[in-house]
């Protein structure tokens, strides 16, 4: 098998998009060197107080779904040895993604935060 180069993933979400009930959609897509490993795309059945938020949990999925790779990849006996990239277009959730200091108009997505920043 040839060497894995790393994982790349990038997430991006729309806010409020859906014009009847004002959800989100949120999608990811995780590469493997230059090939499509894994994609999602979902409307969540929840509403979003803000764009970050929305963002903040598009990233928190594609962590999650990275991690899971991983762990795939490591039982398989090929180890990725580099950090996972997460590319997002949002500039608040990439703030927060490196902040743990919380305020009190974060405080509805604290487990996400913490989540993404301990990965």
């Amino acid at each position: 098998m040839s060497s894995i180069t790393g994982l790349t993933s990038y997430s991006d979400a729309d806010w409020g998009g859906c014009p009847d009930t004002r959800h989100f959609t949120y999608g990811y897509c995780i590469f493997l060197g230059d090939n499509l490993l894994s994609w999602s795309s979902k409307r969540q059945t929840t509403l979003s107080r803000s764009s970050t938020e929305t963002e903040y949990r598009g990233v928190a999925n594609v962590v999650s779904e990275f991690c899971w790779i991983r762990n795939l990849l490591l039982e398989l006996h090929c180890p990725i040895q580099k950090a996972t990239l997460v590319y997002c277009d949002n500039i608040s959730a990439i703030y927060l993604s490196g902040n743990l200091v919380q305020h009190q108009r974060t405080k509805h997505i604290e487990m996400n935060i913490h989540f993404v920043a301990k990965k």
